[in-house]
């Protein structure tokens, strides 16, 4: 048996929990900035990733409700309004490194999978305040 044309590694997992692992991996970096994962997973989520953050930049609302329905509300927001504006540049959002390090238990090798530009946190503006007590008559 050949495995020509199989694209993608099964990681020893059904494809729903390959869905749901891929989907918590990418919130948390997107979350996070950068996670340390071993290095088949770290390269399996760079492209994943890579084509939500081009989603992101184009920002339309068809490419917004993609994003939403790829992770979730929070995530989707941060990375339209936050990730995609701090990229400069096209394509190749993000950056592995080996850590030379292999986990203690299956001695599996560890990678950092990371943002390659700095994401610059976008400060809300702050809403006045109204004051909610009720004014005493006399």
């Amino acid at each position: 048996m050949h495995r020509h044309g199989y694209k993608g590694r099964k990681f020893g997992r059904e494809r729903d929990q390959r869905k749901a692992l891929m989907r918590g991996l990418s919130i948390a970096l997107i979350k996070h900035g950068a996670i340390e994962t071993t290095l088949p997973k770290a390269k399996e989520l760079r492209p994943y990733v890579e084509k939500m953050v081009t989603k992101a930049r184009r920002g339309t609302l068809a490419d917004r409700r993609a994003l939403i329905a790829a992770t979730n509300v929070d995530t989707a927001n941060r990375l339209v309004d936050v990730v995609a504006p701090s990229m400069k540049r096209d394509s190749g959002y993000l950056r592995i490194e080996k850590l030379n390090q292999f986990r203690v238990g299956d001695n599996a090798e560890m990678a950092r999978i990371e943002f390659v530009d700095e994401i610059k946190e976008v400060e809300k503006p702050t809403k006045a305040v109204k004051s909610t007590t009720k004014k005493e008559t006399k």
